[in-house]
């Protein structure tokens, strides 16, 4: 079984930091393997992709044994999704658009064996993660699923009120709160920085701590991690590769039109 990095420092109280991902190319995951990342993620609910791109991104992980993966998905169909992403050897999900207790549940139970001793609903494949038809899948593959992590986005109105019935769900690994939809969700659509929605960020993280459950930040530039180093979070994602390009050619064709424009 591939050990999952992830999982290991979380269950560590190490920290962890990862980055994400839209384009699907297997060249992309392997430059962010050679970078020192604990993690890549995948962002599924944003971006094209076919079934046979995930099991390539399983491969190009594959060749990392100190980096794992995630794959942030749409809120449906999770269990098709959980299934697909989990069986190419993609190993930790994110899960979108959570809102109640009973939709959380509903994650976690797409994650784990439908076995006694895990109580999920997910069932045995002749999937990637276990060779295919090399062998049969048993307690290791039990195990395989145990340890993937389970994140939940608290980005809405109603899962922030029904955040201690969603944090109180047995299997929820680490939350990370969405400042974009929580903020259309209150009516301040795009203002991450509204108190309302800075006091939701707060107090999502403060209630995940006091449950014992990790909380992530996601952020775009080095020196916007104190605020949340602040809060006591020591889980981030940092830059996506669509933005890290965009501003990348942006700067540098103004830079270059000046140049020439005095030549």
């Amino acid at each position: 079984m591939r050990r999952n990095r992830f999982r290991e420092l979380l269950d560590a109280g190490e920290p962890s930091l990862g980055t994400h991902l839209m384009s699907s190319l297997p060249a992309v995951f392997e430059i962010v393997g050679h970078c020192g990342f604990d993690y890549v993620e995948f962002e599924v609910e944003y971006s094209p992709f076919t079934l046979y791109d995930l099991e390539n991104m399983g491969r190009a992980v594959d060749l990392f044994d100190d980096m794992s993966s995630v794959v942030k998905i749409d809120q449906q169909p999770r269990t098709f999704l959980a299934s697909k992403i989990l069986g190419a050897g993609l190993q930790n999900l994110l899960f979108a658009d959570v809102r109640t207790a009973d939709d959380a549940r509903e994650c976690v139970g797409a994650v784990r064996a439908e076995s006694p001793s895990s109580g999920g609903h997910h069932g045995v494949g002749s999937y990637r993660n276990i060779g295919y038809v090399v062998g049969p899948a048993g307690d290791e593959y039990v195990k395989m699923l145990d340890e993937a992590v389970v994140i939940l986005m608290i980005e809405k109105k109603e899962a922030v009120e029904n955040l201690d019935e969603i944090l109180s769900v047995k299997g929820v690994d680490m939350v990370q709160f969405g400042p974009g939809d929580y903020s259309m969700s209150i009516g301040v659509a795009g203002q991450y920085d509204h108190p309302e929605v800075w006091r939701a960020y707060k107090h999502t993280v403060e209630m995940a701590h006091k449950r014992g459950i990790a909380a992530r930040a996601e952020i775009s530039r080095v020196e916007h991690a104190q605020r949340y180093l602040d809060l006591g979070m020591r889980h981030f994602t940092i830059g996506t590769d669509y933005f890290i390009l965009y501003n990348w050619w942006k700067e540098n064709s103004a830079a270059m039109r000046e140049i020439i424009a005095n030549a």
